[in-house]
């Protein structure tokens, strides 16, 4: 594991996770803390200013805007994505070398870091504390993985577009399905998460009227 220093220092991660937060919470502290740790793992210097590194968070939130922060990786930008199993872990991927780490909390992480902070007032603030005072090896899991899923397909090719052969919508990034020999987007193809309440033509007519 590669000791090699990064371009900002712990603190200065914090400050800047704080400063879009309004406020620092033990979250943010892990995802920073994981962040840096994903950079020595894959010995790469973090934040990344490229595109390089890719993270996949288990869960959305403050931990996740910690590791954006520690990262350099958004999902404006395409390297960061969101796949929700409710978990405060994460995977980053070298997308040159094809590495992978997931990282997450210890289980003995929430108890390590009471002990680390008898000055806390309660135990939120001992957990803010702890986190930021324990070792990477008693805080943090880290387990080089595998990708079950495609890197190239996840990532995609810039300017791919193909409209929905049921909709029209316009579908970018390879996210089509096909249907018989067709592209649908997912939507149309049953994946749909919501319900239209009115007619596209209703819709239109209350935005120009708003407008």
């Amino acid at each position: 594991m590669s000791t090699k220093s990064i371009s900002a220092t712990f603190e200065e991660l914090l400050h800047q996770t704080a400063d879009s937060h309004k406020h620092l919470c033990p979250r943010q502290v892990l995802g920073v803390r994981m962040g840096m740790a994903a950079g020595r793992w894959l010995d790469l210097d973090l934040p990344q200013t490229n595109k390089r590194l890719l993270t996949i968070v288990e869960t959305d939130g403050c931990g996740a805007d910690g590791i954006s922060t520690a990262t350099g990786c958004w999902v404006g930008r395409r390297t960061l994505r969101v796949m929700d199993f409710g978990k405060m872990a994460a995977t980053f991927i070298d997308t040159r070398s094809g590495r992978a780490v997931r990282i997450a909390p210890s289980h003995s992480s929430r108890e390590l870091a009471k002990l680390a902070a008898p000055d806390a007032k309660n135990r939120w603030e001992a957990y803010l504390l702890g986190y930021q005072r324990i070792t990477d090896e008693d805080l943090l899991e880290v387990q080089p993985v595998v990708l079950n899923l495609s890197l190239e397909k996840l990532i995609s090719r810039p300017g791919v577009r193909v409209n929905c052969a049921h909709c029209g919508e316009e579908i970018i990034n390879e996210r089509e399905v096909l249907v018989g020999n067709e592209p649908w987007c997912k939507a149309c193809a049953g994946e749909q998460y919501y319900q239209p309440l009115a007619q596209p033509a209703l819709m239109k007519g209350h935005f120009s009227r708003s407008i």
